[in-house]
């Protein structure tokens, strides 16, 4: 019996494997412009292979390296990047409904690797999903992730320092490439992000807040903004 156990954990191991090497190859170059970038904000290596390693999301790393150049402090950065991921509750919440009955450590050890790509994969798995296999799916992403970094950051060091200081607007770009596939979803999306730019520019301007509690305090707005007139739209259908 405990060979036939160890040899089905094995097993699913491997298709873990086999189901994280598409993310892999998408988290290449995401992950080496993620390394430029870190170089270009005055990360050392690292500090830039550390985020990677403890941090592990690609959305949230961006963002800090943008808080970093713009010398935001450490609470505000912690802050944001929270907002930011708070949706993998959601995620976590929604996958363990599909996890089989294990032990809940080694749920909580692999729920550190839930991004949005592994949970896309382990979702579309058919049937439930072990330890075993979310550990494989897991471990090629996190490998992939971590280890382009540092080529990244390796690249972005032979670079002429020209290059490296206009690396900033990088940044920018990969934003918008974040924020454009999103715009396209539904025009809730487009209202956060103008409503949320919008009072960002008012705080930064006028110099209500630092730049990084106008992030923070504007993506809260915005959010809470929206939904309100989106619940006052409802309440309004359901009464017509």
């Amino acid at each position: 019996m405990e060979l036939t156990a160890s040899h089905t954990r094995t097993n699913e191991f491997r298709r873990g494997i086999h189901a994280g090497i598409s993310i892999a190859i998408g988290y290449f170059p995401a992950a080496l412009t993620y390394g430029l970038l870190a170089k270009s904000a005055g990360l050392g290596f690292e500090e830039a292979i550390l985020m990677s390693i403890f941090v592990f999301a690609g959305a949230a790393q961006y963002i800090a390296l943008n808080l970093i150049t713009l010398g935001t402090g450490v609470f505000e950065i912690v802050l944001t990047t929270f907002i930011v991921n708070i949706r993998h509750f959601l995620m976590s919440a929604s996958l363990n409904e599909k996890s089989e009955d294990e032990p809940a450590w080694k749920k909580a050890i692999y729920s550190f690797g839930i991004t949005d790509e592994t949970f896309s994969v382990a979702s579309m798995k058919s049937g439930s999903v072990s330890s075993g296999y979310m550990f494989g799916l897991i471990a090629v992403s996190y490998g992939s992730w971590t280890i382009n970094s540092g080529v990244g950051f390796l690249l972005g060091a032979s670079l002429p320092q020209v290059i490296q200081d206009s690396m900033g607007i990088a940044l920018y770009a990969m934003f918008i490439g974040l924020l454009v596939p999103s715009l396209k979803t539904g025009a809730k999306v487009v209202y956060l992000a103008v409503v949320a730019a919008s009072l960002n520019s008012v705080f930064y301007f006028s110099e209500m807040f630092s730049s990084g509690w106008s992030i923070v305090i504007a993506t809260l707005m915005s959010a809470i903004l929206v939904e309100w007139v989106e619940y006052i739209k409802k309440g309004k259908v359901n009464e017509g």
